[in-house]
């Protein structure tokens, strides 16, 4: 198959958008159903009810990428139900959309994490073995910049390192994000993940610029996977992360993944009161919809 390869990691259970209240006068009743029922990347925010996920499909697909894998929850089959109900090879608008399911242990109620999702949906993929693959969330919209940027790119790996003043955020929701430290060239040497107040201010003094990780990587396969294997349990989230993995991944390889810069805000569906800006948001970039 030619064209990029692009993991989706849409396996979480939603439990923050599915336990938040509605803030604002949303009178599109199926909205709310919607964020109470389904994953929330299939939110139909869109123009004639698209689904959110649709919008970074689309991003995808016009910049390149044909292979996608959806790791999706094994209790949710709100993706399946609209892209195909296949294992693999789901005929969708000139992508092929494949799926692994990230299971949860026996005694958990929730999954363990985006490291472990990305770990589970490789196994799926061993044909993967010896390429690139970009890797994203499914509840924020990457522009056709940030992704050409992952599929183009000349370096061993690479990710993009978004302006923490362009995030159009609260404080204290970039606080949950990961942010990044990186040599004079630019190559990643630590990602901290949820960093407190003190390691952003320090940061920013540092260098006038603090880097945020929006959870966009693209990886080779082959030297990604031990590092996936082997992260250890967070000893209070219990889950396991996927910059966890990537800090040791960078220590053991020096200069092997170059943070690209990039200022621009990414839409965030977390919790029912993103429902509202993002699909303002939909309207003013896609005003002739997608996939037409």
């Amino acid at each position: 198959m030619t064209g990029g390869r692009l993991a989706i990691l849409a396996c979480g259970i939603s439990s923050r958008m599915k336990r938040s209240v509605v803030s604002q006068i949303i009178d599109d009743k199926s909205l709310i159903d919607d964020a109470d029922l389904k994953a929330k990347s299939m939110i139909g925010v869109g123009a004639n009810h698209r689904p959110f996920l649709d919008y970074l499909l689309y991003n995808a697909r016009y910049v390149g990428y044909t292979d996608v894998l959806i790791v999706i929850g094994q209790n949710d089959d709100s993706i399946r139900n609209y892209y195909g109900m296949q294992d693999i090879d789901n005929e969708f608008f000139g992508l092929k959309i494949s799926y692994a399911v990230q299971k949860i242990p026996t005694g958990r109620e929730k999954p363990l994490g985006t490291a472990d999702a990305v770990c589970q949906g490789l196994e799926s993929r061993k044909d993967w073995s010896g390429k690139h693959f970009t890797v994203c969330n499914s509840d924020n919209l990457y522009s056709e910049r940030a992704l050409s940027l992952m599929l183009r790119h000349q370096h061993d790996n690479a990710m993009i390192d978004y302006d923490m003043d362009a995030l159009q955020f609260e404080r204290s929701r970039i606080e949950r994000f990961a942010i990044t430290s990186k040599d004079g060239e630019g190559f990643l040497t630590n990602i901290i993940d949820k960093p407190s107040e003190a390691q952003i201010e320090a940061m920013k003094e540092k260098s006038g610029y603090v880097g945020v990780s929006m959870n966009i990587f693209d990886l080779q396969y082959d030297m990604v996977c031990p590092f996936l294997e082997s992260v250890p349990m967070n000893p209070v989230r219990l889950e396991k992360e996927l910059p966890e993995a990537l800090a040791p991944m960078v220590k053991k390889h020096p200069r092997c993944l170059f943070a690209y810069p990039l200022s621009e805000h990414v839409p965030d569906l977390t919790v029912k009161s993103d429902i509202l800006p993002v699909k303002k948001h939909l309207q003013t970039h896609f005003p002739n919809g997608v996939f037409l």
